[in-house]
């Protein structure tokens, strides 16, 4: 198997769990995140713990964009508001040869970030996987793990050595029909596992709650039609599918609230109520979900 560099751009949840999986298969991974995280990753390593294992696996790690130098891929995983400011942060430090991949929430990333960097390869991701930071350095994995990547022929030659990894991949010709997938996934439970401060499974028993998924997952798809999106699957059984195979997985919204961060709720129902505007679609549901959250995001004081 080829020798991967990887840096991982924001290395919370999502970035350090898919750092730890190259780490294990013995590729060089760099860690670029917060100092609290970044003085345990160096000082054991990333923690990765499954329901299998738990241990560590041995990375470097930074806090400054300038470690990216080296890399082979950068896999961005800031919150959707700060994808440009990482993309000129990167832009100086980048080989010529490096290919970026977008692993965040939100339709829009890769475009945003192309527009930044734009002599370099850049591709979207479909990020399927629950994890959560439950300590410094400590990532905990909850269920699933699988990327679906926009097939370009960097991510072709790339996805062999994910798979060799344990990291199982899927590429799409329609990366954004993917990503409204998963978008309007995010918008049924984001918000209401945030409000709640509930898990997925608990979350859909709740009385009245499943009902409220299914109007904002119709004025979704509305936006979606409107904006000319080709969804594949099935997009009901795709939403049940989330508290049957992540029951006791929180949003990542709700895990933002509850640490007092601001949330990425501007580009999941925030996006639909923007877009829905544009269009002359009401969306009352999504927009009741996005008020709601940005409410208690401005009752939260900021956590160090």
């Amino acid at each position: 198997m080829a020798h991967l560099r990887i840096a991982v751009f924001g290395a919370g949840a999502v970035g350090s769990y898919y750092g730890a999986m190259l780490a294990r298969a013995g590729h060089s991974v760099s860690l670029i995140g917060r100092p609290a995280h970044c003085a345990a990753f160096q000082q054991h390593g990333v923690r990765l713990q499954t329901a299998d294992s738990d241990a560590c696996y041995p990375v470097t790690a930074a806090t400054d964009a300038a470690a990216v130098a080296e890399a082979d891929w950068v896999f961005l995983c800031v919150k959707s508001a700060d994808t440009e400011a990482a993309g000129h942060a990167m832009a100086p430090h980048l080989g010529p040869n490096c290919g970026l991949l977008c692993l965040q929430n939100g339709v829009d990333n890769a475009a945003r970030l192309r527009a930044v960097v734009p002599q370099h390869a850049v591709a979207s991701a479909v990020v399927y996987v629950a994890t959560e930071m439950v300590g410094p350095g400590h990532v905990r994995h909850h269920g699933r793990g699988e990327l679906l990547l926009e097939s370009t022929a960097a991510t072709r030659a790339l996805a062999p050595l994910l798979q060799a990894a344990g990291i199982p991949v899927a590429l799409s010709e329609n990366a954004l029909g993917a990503l409204w997938m998963k978008l309007i996934l995010n918008c049924a439970y984001n918000a209401l596992s945030a409000i709640t401060q509930l898990p997925y499974g608990p979350l859909v028993t709740s009385v009245g709650v499943v009902d409220t998924m299914r109007d904002v997952v119709a004025e979704c798809l509305q936006v979606a039609q409107a904006e000319g999106v080709q969804l594949d699957g099935d997009i009901d059984a795709a939403v049940s599918r989330i508290a049957e195979s992540m029951p006791t997985q929180f949003s990542s919204t709700a895990q933002d609230l509850a640490r007092g961060k601001p949330s990425e709720i501007d580009y999941l129902n925030g996006l639909v109520v923007r877009r829905g505007a544009h269009w002359g679609i009401a969306t009352p549901a999504n927009r009741a979900l996005w008020a709601l959250v940005k409410a208690l995001e401005s009752q939260h004081r900021p956590v160090a």
